[in-house]
């Protein structure tokens, strides 16, 4: 990495990665037929939400502090979410309002009421349609589907390119951008042709660190660890994002579902492995065969974004600054255990070594070592009482730039003892 230019971020995904926390939702007709991979050959007729409605999925996401929504439009068994002219294989062939529906429109106007940005899944690889084994004929569907999808349902924060199932397929990649270019420029792209977004490799929403902005490739997916071959106008800069669901390693909604809802401490361990290892988190809800999400998985969602609010939103004390030292100091000595550091990414990841420290009785105490920080890092360690906290940059290419260093004491109370 660090024989590579210095990548920085387009302006999209400066913002996309200011997002911090997204939410994934999966659902179609997996969700009726309780799989999490159809094989394309169930019948739409068991598509009946009775009572969907995409406004609580988007009041959920907003109430627990998330900024984007993505749906799933098109999972791999190919049934279609929307009223689309390519195929039967959709909601229009289903009871639900009279083959009338359409959840893509209903999603989207939702999280336009409430304020959310709204993303796009759709998968490359089509278990129903009879054209995937033919390339060329197949290239024409999936790119007159993402047409519809691209020009139907207005501004699109992201589009998702699962490479499940599609392990040593090629599609036509530079097709299928041109038309993200043309329709939704300002749309981030995931993983595959040239994304602007890379999988981070697992479906744990965890982070290895460093995590690194610059990337060159990321795995296709989690059935092999070949490495996507992306088109040469692919970015230096593609940071990460962390798909997990909120359910064990269930993606969608199944019925007398046993498997345990994740525990808000493992919540939080996700958060401060993921976004604070400077990537964004996309956690999913699966809404049930009512066309809502289940009360208690709203419940836990709802518990972590206000944890996470509880341990963060309010910080002791916030500075920022150029150079090797930056020094933040509290009005009276107190208990620290946590640093949100950031640096301003314009600039390019500039740090490579630091060291966090603690002034105790006139000398300066070694509370963590770090490299990457990038756009976040979320630095924790044993309690420590102090007035004045300071980063030391021990290596970094250029002038390192601070954008932001913000203490905290989270560990307080019986709740986080």
């Amino acid at each position: 990495m660090n024989d590579r230019p210095l990548a920085v971020p387009s302006k999209q995904q400066l913002a996309w990665q200011d997002l911090g926390l997204g939410m994934f939702c999966h659902f179609g007709l997996n969700t009726f037929c309780d799989r999490e991979w159809g094989e394309g050959k169930d019948t739409p007729a068991n598509f009946n939400p009775t009572e969907l409605d995409a406004g609580q999925w988007a009041r959920t996401a907003k109430r627990a502090g998330f900024s984007y929504l993505m749906l799933t439009a098109k999972h791999h068994d190919g049934f279609c979410l929307w009223q689309t002219d390519t195929t039967d294989y959709s909601v229009k062939s289903s009871p639900w309002k009279d083959g009338q529906g359409d959840v893509v429109r209903e999603c989207a106007e939702a999280c336009r009421k409430e304020g959310l940005l709204f993303g796009i899944y759709l998968s490359p690889w089509d278990r129903h349609d009879p054209r995937y084994p033919d390339r060329e004929a197949y290239d024409d569907l999936y790119c007159a589907q993402l047409t519809e999808l691209l020009t139907q349902y207005g501004p699109l924060v992201e589009l998702w390119f699962d490479g499940a199932g599609s392990e040593g397929r090629e599609y036509d990649w530079p097709r299928v951008m041109a038309l993200v270019q043309k329709y939704q420029p300002e749309a981030m792209v995931f993983n595959m042709g040239a994304p602007t977004v890379r999988w981070v490799g697992n479906e744990d929403g965890i982070a290895p660190y460093p995590c690194w902005n610059t990337a060159a490739e990321a795995r296709v997916s989690m059935f092999t660890n070949d490495m996507t071959a992306w088109l040469p106008e692919t970015p230096d800069w593609v940071p990460a994002e962390c798909p997990v669901p909120i359910r064990g390693n269930h993606w969608f909604w199944h019925p007398n579902d046993q498997t345990p809802l994740r525990p808000l401490e493992e919540l939080m361990d996700m958060y401060n492995r993921s976004v604070g290892h400077g990537a964004t988190l996309l956690l999913n809800l699966a809404p049930d065969n009512r066309g809502l999400f289940p009360e208690e998985e709203v419940v836990r969602v709802i518990e972590f974004g206000d944890e996470i609010r509880s341990r963060y939103a309010k910080p002791l004390a916030v500075t920022g600054g150029t150079g090797q030292t930056v020094t933040v100091r509290l009005e009276t000595e107190t208990e620290i255990d946590h640093v949100i550091l950031m640096e301003k990414i314009e600039l390019g990841e500039r740090v490579r070594d630091y060291v966090l420290e603690a002034e105790r009785n006139g000398e300066w105490v070694e509370l963590v070592k770090g490299s990457a920080i990038g756009h976040k890092k979320i630095d924790s360690f044993a309690a420590v009482r102090t007035k004045e906290i300071r980063i030391r940059i021990l290596q970094s290419v250029g002038e390192p730039f601070i954008r932001s260093l913000a203490v905290y004491y989270v560990n307080k109370g019986k709740r986080h003892a």
